[in-house]
């Protein structure tokens, strides 16, 4: 039992002080509160807005409260509204395609008699052309004859004879897209002759009177435009022979 009871004391006495531990226990205190206040300060100095009312930082020219939007038309993009839209041009006329125009250069070439509009047959409208040219193309076809590419050659090369011929005789010059609008409209009476050619044969003598009826109406109407519009009075016949050449090829075309 004795040996026991000293066995009992040794394990219950050790070097460990209850003051050094106390006092170990206050110095990490302190130095929680030393260094968590100089964390705090360090906060409130990269965050100054914190402690701040949110007043202090609003913008002077903003009006409206807190968590509610300003009724400033600065902050908010304005957008175009329907009412604009009332003002555009319709696309057609954007696109340079005025019906007016066509219907009435239809009519001045169907009609050689009828003064030209110089101002009218100026502009550079190929809308009517194009149209023509597609025509004639498909009433040959329909007749057995597959011309399309001849039509678009024959017609571009034409065009930049005629109008390098235009700006030798005019002092006001023309444009390649003017010549190319009145020679255009002018190959109406053309594709009122291939439409014939489909059910009749132009072969012989008829085919040729209707022909050179045909090329004199076309070349006599395109240079009453151009005389209209470059003012070249007195000088039709020298315009018109020109044209007749070049309507000549078409006929060729539509007659054999």
């Amino acid at each position: 039992m004795s040996n026991l009871e000293e066995h009992d004391m040794d394990f219950y006495q050790s070097n460990y002080v209850i003051d050094n531990q106390e006092q170990s226990c206050n110095d990490s205190i302190a130095y929680g509160i030393f260094y968590g206040s100089r964390e705090t300060q360090a906060t409130e100095q990269q965050h100054p807005s914190s402690s701040a009312p949110p007043e202090m930082f609003l913008p002077s020219s903003y009006a409206g409260q807190i968590f509610q939007p300003a009724s400033n038309s600065d902050y908010y993009p304005q957008f175009p509204s329907d009412d604009g839209f009332d003002g555009e041009r319709p696309l057609l006329e954007e696109l340079g395609i005025n019906f007016d125009h066509i219907w009435q250069k239809t009519l001045t070439v169907l009609n050689p008699m009828k003064p030209a509009d110089g101002s009218i047959m100026n502009e550079t409208d190929l809308t009517g052309p194009i149209l023509f040219c597609v025509a004639l193309g498909a009433t040959l076809l329909m007749a057995g004859k597959a011309q399309f590419g001849y039509i678009y050659g024959m017609s571009a090369i034409g065009c930049l004879g005629i109008h390098t011929l235009l700006n030798l005789m005019s002092s006001a010059g023309v444009s390649y897209g003017c010549v190319a609008s009145v020679l255009g409209y002018c190959l109406l009476p053309m594709v009122i002759l291939s439409s014939c050619a489909i059910f009749f044969s132009f072969q012989g003598t008829l085919g040729t009177v209707s022909a050179l009826l045909i090329i004199t109406w076309c070349s006599l109407s395109a240079s009453k435009i151009f005389i209209s519009a470059l003012a070249m009075e007195g000088q039709q016949l020298l315009v018109a022979y020109p044209c007749a050449l070049f309507y000549g090829l078409f006929a060729l075309l539509t007659v054999f």
